[in-house]
């Protein structure tokens, strides 16, 4: 019976995987925006999650905001839709995009498709999650400094199948001119796989 219990928590479904990914997203998005300073770090407070100390917002047109793009990106997760997540970091002064945080998505089309649910510790994702997440943290290590006051925008790519509620809206993909890319960690649930990049203009010499 033990071993039993050990393979069933291990068994990563299709819908356990999307759950995983949207809310590995909304804390990922969230830690940007502490680490970046788009919002004021009076507005964040702390959270335990992943064995760490995440820093999560408590504005509350923020947390709305959130809250539904992560159930929309659930969604699309369970339907192999999604694509991409980019959060796009532009100045509130001129509207020139300075950072682009770009999360690739890959779908296992066997599990999409009605076949037998892969298996991975739930320590293992949380581990690579974990390392991600240090490394958003790290980032103002290397990261220009935000000068501007700056803005952001939720970019999500998905199938052209996919149904889209009103409220979104199309948008131009706000690519960085000559921009700089450093390729963070990536995880995997063996149902979703998740490769991060974030692209920044270099400051004018």
């Amino acid at each position: 019976m033990a071993s039993q219990a050990v393979k069933q928590r291990n068994t990563i479904s299709l819908r356990g995987s999307a759950q995983i990914v949207a809310e590995f997203f909304n804390y990922a998005v969230n830690s940007i925006l502490y680490q970046r300073g788009i919002y004021p770090q009076e507005t964040f407070q702390q959270k335990k999650n992943y064995g760490l100390a995440m820093m999560v917002t408590k504005d509350d047109g923020l947390l709305a905001y959130l809250t539904n793009v992560t159930k929309q990106m659930t969604d699309w997760l369970e339907k192999g839709l999604l694509q991409r997540l980019v959060l796009v970091v532009t100045s509130a002064f001129t509207g020139e995009v300075l950072e682009r945080w770009t999360f690739e998505v890959q779908t296992d089309e066997a599990t999409l498709n009605g076949g037998a649910a892969p298996e991975k510790p739930e320590k293992e994702i949380t581990a690579e999650i974990q390392a991600i997440i240090r490394q958003i943290t790290a980032s103002i290590t290397f990261l220009p400094l935000l000068e501007d006051p700056c803005t952001f925008d939720l970019l999500v790519y998905t199938d052209t199948k996919s149904s889209v509620p009103d409220e979104w809206e199309e948008s131009d993909p706000r690519y960085i001119t000559n921009a700089t890319d450093v390729k963070l960690r990536s995880f995997t649930t063996k149902v979703h796989k998740v490769d991060t990049v974030v692209s920044y203009r270099l400051a004018d010499a």
